[in-house]
């Protein structure tokens, strides 16, 4: 659709749809913040034409005409005239332009697949290749890596899952390591990949399957003065039934032929039980000592499977850092309003809460019967009771940035909870680190002044990093703790202060 030519001070409005091009969330909701902090743009939205995206283009008035799929790029505006618009649009187009590059001259073509890039690397041995595109292609170019003889992390979601099996059964008769699908976190060599932290280098090294497990657990090592070799992400599904834990078994494998691992630390959300057993009988094997930290309603606290580990290593165990809070009563008849980023921090939370309070509603909830429906295109987040969201489940990241770096919907959902009349005790995290927002604090804090001038409202938050991270792990706590909130290093920490605000314990 053209621009249209104001009229009678009306605004110039472009809204335009382009097939064949593509860019991650990310790198869209950047462009997005870019366009609309131009002099004479009002409004503006460059997105993947998703059915949540132009449920939001619905809203601004900014929908676009006749048919759309959600492969083809939105890029829409409203401008105060035709001269602010052309600039608009124009800055769109060198937004979506820009490169990185590292080596190479200014006219170098990027390679469009793994294989094309790994075929003109012929002379050099990259280890590991990096996979994110949209999930419907991941398989084939992780594929193409596997059948090169590198290792890949698949940073993209939305691959079936029996695509990641063969990729992961391909991988073992290669030799190589599959991280993912869906693969947020990793650190190899002490080169940290998607959601990481600055970590020391240690003795430990972490299979995840789990991406804020693996940073909760990485960061406090890091306060322990401990480290880690290498942190290898395997994906959320690896534990499953589905899958059997073919990534697990190899980075296990892995880690004990590392010389610089010394201990191993197995971090994920509760794993199917035949599974487990699997992978304990496994370890058991190796000769690197092998603790597990799968959450389970047996062992429910990830901070205390890092202490376990710290006394196994002869290392005293630290105080965990924090910042208290205002002096907060106990709320008459409050409920539990967790609203997580990271799912396996609000699985920790739901383990830790669910034997002193009851059932826990949740979009992903311990138990089926729980279950807490979110329309990704109409988010509603007010449901009544105890009840944990986590905001980076895959129904609510379509079309959207991550909620590490895009804090919108949680911060509509914070919102909300100040406006209702339900008493409550707020429970958040706040992850640091590589790729997370680089102030999250700056957004954050306002949003639980306003809410707490509104009413009552204790918060307590679990603020995931470290001191190294960029955004720094006491300014943000210093900030947060400002704005009212009580701050804690150790999420199973804040889950129970958040407990005790509710007069129960854990």
């Amino acid at each position: 659709m053209s621009p249209s030519a104001p009229s009678g001070g009306d605004p110039a409005v472009s809204v335009q749809l382009r097939s064949g091009v593509y860019a991650d969330s990310v790198k869209l909701m950047q462009v997005s913040r870019r366009i609309g902090a131009r002099d004479g743009v009002w409004a503006v939205l460059v997105a993947m034409a998703t059915p949540l995206n132009l449920e939001l283009a619905v809203g601004m008035g900014l929908a676009p005409d006749g048919e759309s799929s959600p492969e083809q790029l939105l890029i829409a505006v409203r401008a105060e005239d035709d001269d602010a618009l052309a600039a608009a649009l124009a800055d769109v187009d060198a937004a979506l332009a820009e490169r990185e590059r590292s080596t190479g001259t200014a006219d170098a073509v990027p390679h469009r697949t793994v294989g094309a890039g790994l075929d003109d690397l012929s002379h050099e041995t990259p280890a590991l290749a990096i996979v994110s595109v949209p999930g419907a292609y991941a398989a084939a170019e992780a594929a193409d890596a596997i059948a090169a003889g590198r290792s890949v992390l698949v940073f993209s979601d939305g691959v079936p899952v029996e695509q990641e099996v063969a990729l992961k059964r391909a991988a073992h008769q290669a030799g190589v390591l599959v991280m993912g699908p869906d693969c947020g976190t990793a650190i190899v060599s002490g080169v940290a990949l998607g959601f990481a932290n600055v970590i020391r280098p240690g003795p430990v090294g972490l299979v995840a399957a789990s991406g804020t497990g693996a940073q909760q657990v990485s960061c406090l090592l890091d306060m322990a003065g401990v480290g880690v070799s290498h942190v290898l992400g395997v994906g959320g599904r690896d534990l499953s039934e589905a899958v059997g834990g073919l990534a697990t078994l190899d980075a296990l494998a892995a880690l004990d032929a590392d010389p610089a691992t010394e201990r191993v630390l197995l971090v994920s959300k509760p794993p199917a039980p035949s599974v487990a057993a699997a992978v304990t009988s496994f370890a058991e094997g190796l000769g690197v000592p092998v603790r597990s930290a799968a959450l389970s309603p047996e062992s429910p606290d990830l901070t205390a499977a890092v202490e376990a580990l710290l006394t196994d290593l002869g290392f005293d165990v630290p105080v965990w850092p924090s910042r208290p809070g205002p002096a907060e009563a106990v709320v008459p008849g409050a409920v539990l309003k967790g609203l997580y980023s990271g799912g396996t921090l609000a699985d920790e939370a739901m383990l830790l809460a669910s034997p002193v309070l009851g059932g826990i509603r949740s979009n992903t909830p311990l138990e089926p019967g729980l279950g807490f429906v979110v329309d990704p295109s109409a988010p509603d987040l007010s449901a009544s009771g105890h009840l944990v969201i986590d905001f980076g489940d895959d129904a609510l990241t379509v079309g959207r940035a991550h909620p590490m770096i895009d804090p919108t919907l949680r911060l509509e959902a914070i919102a909300g909870l100040a406006a209702s009349d339900e008493p409550a005790v707020l429970l958040l995290d706040v992850v640091l680190g590589y790729g997370a927002d680089p102030d999250p604090a700056g957004a954050l804090a306002p949003a639980l002044q306003a809410a707490r001038a509104q009413k009552q409202l204790p918060v307590v938050i679990a603020l995931i990093g470290t001191e190294s991270d960029p955004q720094g792990w006491s300014r943000q706590a210093d900030a947060l703790a400002a704005a009212g909130a009580a701050v804690f290093s150790s999420n199973a920490a804040a889950t129970r202060y958040a407990l005790d605000l509710l007069g129960a314990s854990a």
